[in-house]
């Protein structure tokens, strides 16, 4: 009985030390929280009469389409774990020739590198905006993934991603919302993402800020209610800045279906990682979208796509799961999905380009 307990409090410490290591290793944000905002001094104020255009994308870190990543495939069996960096350089200036012809006055990313391993640790925001010829004065990011080791055996090392905004225009403030996570042990709920919404206020001459909002909602959380409740978070949010009569322009990667769209419509491959619950539905049924349910349903919904599976058995756009919301306050003048050239070549997913106008309807 002795010797049991002995080993009893043994492997006790031995947890209790290995929980601490990930806890100090790791990111634990709040739920609300201020975020940095970088602006250049004279940055100008939006002008409520013009026109402006959003591009949102998801980049992939940057690592183009040459890779079958380890969880591109539902058993994990992807060859790959990182890009090389010929490839990260490459993909950088192809996304930034992008931005540079298509002129967009915020630029939305998710999915991008700072500190993370595969990516050699470093700040992918600092390696394109030179790139960008000094075209966005404003920025602001925050992260969703950070943690000093990863145990996994397709890991080994450190992890660090962010949403970023870049803006032409002045950034008041911006503002971190954690959302919910889903289910995990105590350990991996340490290391897993903590997926956010990045929101930015800018500075509208006469009027009320516009509020920007970019986000990238869970992937991998089948059998859960995680996506129920990433949703309600993101619907509660928008009732609230509706409440406060403000504009707001939500973007981003909800790796979520349109309603009416079904899995079965996907190679098996990807019909794995979704339910058929449509758990995006509520925010179609109270806002509008740049691509209605009907469009993303429709005889043309090929040209709304904007995922690009790297599974090789699949390998081409097949599904729209990254979206843009607007409030009604807002009129939408023109929608794409950028589809063609560099824009196809350098992520999993294709940029969202939308052209919108503040004043009323």
């Amino acid at each position: 009985m002795k010797l049991f307990k002995r080993i009893l409090i043994v492997l006790l410490s031995v947890f209790t030390i290995l929980l601490l290591l990930v806890y100090f290793s790791t990111f634990h944000p709040s739920d609300l929280e201020s975020v940095q905002v970088k602006c250049e001094e004279g940055a100008p104020s939006l002008e409520s009469s013009e026109p402006i255009k959003v591009l949102s994308w998801n980049v992939q870190y940057f690592a183009g389409r040459n890779r079958v990543f380890w969880y591109d495939v539902p058993d994990e069996t992807g060859p790959d774990t990182g890009p090389s960096k010929e490839e990260i350089k490459s993909t950088l200036k192809k996304v930034a020739s992008v931005i540079l012809e298509r002129d967009p006055d915020f630029v939305l990313f998710q999915e991008v590198d700072d500190g993370a391993k595969k990516t050699y640790s470093e700040n992918q925001s600092e390696r394109i905006m030179p790139l960008l010829s000094d075209r966005y004065p404003c920025q602001t990011e925050a992260f969703y993934w950070k943690a000093g080791f990863v145990p996994h055996p397709k890991i080994m090392g450190s992890v660090g991603m962010k949403l970023t905004i870049f803006s032409k225009y002045k950034i008041l403030s911006a503002t971190r919302h954690q959302l919910p996570t889903p289910p995990a042990d105590p350990i991996t709920k340490q290391l897993q993402l903590k997926r956010a919404i990045l929101e930015a206020s800018i500075d509208v001459k006469d009027k009320k800020p516009l509020i920007l909002l970019n986000t990238h909602l869970d992937a991998f959380s089948m059998g859960t209610d995680t996506m129920q409740r990433q949703v309600a978070f993101i619907e509660n949010l928008l009732d609230k800045l509706d409440s406060e009569k403000l504009e707001w322009i939500l973007a981003g990667d909800f790796n979520l279906l349109p309603p009416g769209f079904s899995r079965k419509q996907l190679h098996p491959n990807g019909a794995f990682f979704y339910s058929d619950d449509e758990e995006i539905a509520p925010l179609f049924k109270k806002w509008d979208s740049t691509a209605s349910v009907e469009e993303l349903n429709g005889p043309n919904r090929e040209k709304f796509y904007t995922h690009v599976p790297n599974d090789p058995q699949i390998a081409k756009p097949d599904r729209t799961i990254d979206y843009i919301f607007y409030s009604k306050g807002i009129t939408k003048k023109e929608y794409l999905v950028l589809r063609e050239g560099e824009a196809s070549e350098s992520s999993d997913h294709l940029p969202l380009e939308a052209v919108f106008s503040l004043e009323s309807r």
